[in-house]
């Protein structure tokens, strides 16, 4: 990644102090081409475009048309779960899966190869910070991850005629802190892992863990109380538990939305004081 050159100042011109709005507009356009440079990066790795942006819609697909399970009652000892098909209430899942496989897998991945190969190194000279990267890997992802939601629903309303939320709004707000929470653990391992396979075994003992936690292998509904408990305190369980609430019409999430707020708001953070360029 290139530099911006800096204009050599006359000689005997005194250097005036920039203005707060003009630092400002300096930082938002380093973000922006940053993020740019990021997306156009990531638009040139097929797999991880087809893992972030297709593997949900197809995954859904799939498993409504395959399993058996698809149309029978969601949990039958749930009013509000019964009256949905099971494929329906695997939907919150599906994302939550879509959700972990980018910010455990992919994310930290690709931050760890730049670390590898020198490019943090390099970027480490420039203006541009570990939190201006984090931000930029975030919205470049949160945008695909987006796109690949509204794929997957897309897919699961028009083939396998799956029920739409009862509450959309709290299903979104639920989707967009799952991501926010998800990569803020992912920047952990981002901050840390010295190499992409050191990235690649850390992210993956976290997915597989979120992923049982997400109930993915399990539902939720059908697991011990005792794991529901703890499978709240996470990222990706607090996630699933949300959306299913908003997808289902449940009481709104507010035990879950805080967890997931709160993973936010401290990880992200933790993960920028303790990034390490090399």
């Amino acid at each position: 990644m290139t530099t911006t050159p800096t204009t050599p100042t006359p000689a005997g011109t005194a250097l005036s102090p920039a203005r707060p709005g003009a630092r400002s507009a300096t930082r938002g356009g380093a973000l922006a081409r940053m993020t740019a440079v990021e997306a156009r990066l990531f638009l040139r790795d097929p797999s991880v475009l087809f893992f972030g942006l297709l593997f949900p819609a197809l995954l859904l697909t799939v498993l409504g048309l395959v399993m058996p399970w698809a149309d029978e009652p969601y949990d039958a000892d749930d009013p509000a779960l019964a009256a949905v098909s099971a494929i329906t209430g695997y939907t919150p899942i599906v994302l939550s899966l879509a959700v972990a496989t980018v910010a455990l897998s992919t994310f930290p991945a690709v931050v760890a190869t730049y670390r590898q190969r020198g490019v943090l190194r390099r970027l480490s000279t420039t203006p541009v910070g570990p939190a201006r990267l984090m931000v930029a890997q975030v919205v470049v992802n949160l945008v695909t991850l987006g796109v690949a939601a509204l794929l997957a629903v897309g897919c699961g309303v028009v083939v396998l005629g799956i029920e739409l939320p009862v509450a959309p709004l709290t299903v979104l707000l639920a989707f967009v802190l799952a991501v926010l929470s998800a990569f803020a653990l992912g920047s952990l391992v981002a901050a840390l892992a010295p190499t992409a396979a050191a990235a690649n075994g850390w992210g993956m003992t976290l997915y597989f863990v979120s992923l049982f936690f997400a109930g993915v292998w399990l539902p939720l509904p059908l697991m011990p109380d005792a794991v529901q408990t703890i499978a709240v305190l996470t990222p990706l369980g607090a996630a699933t538990q949300a959306m299913t609430a908003g997808w289902v019409g449940q009481p709104f999430p507010t035990t879950e939305v805080l967890v997931m707020a709160a993973w936010a708001v401290v990880g992200t953070p933790l993960a920028v004081r303790l990034f390490r360029w090399t």
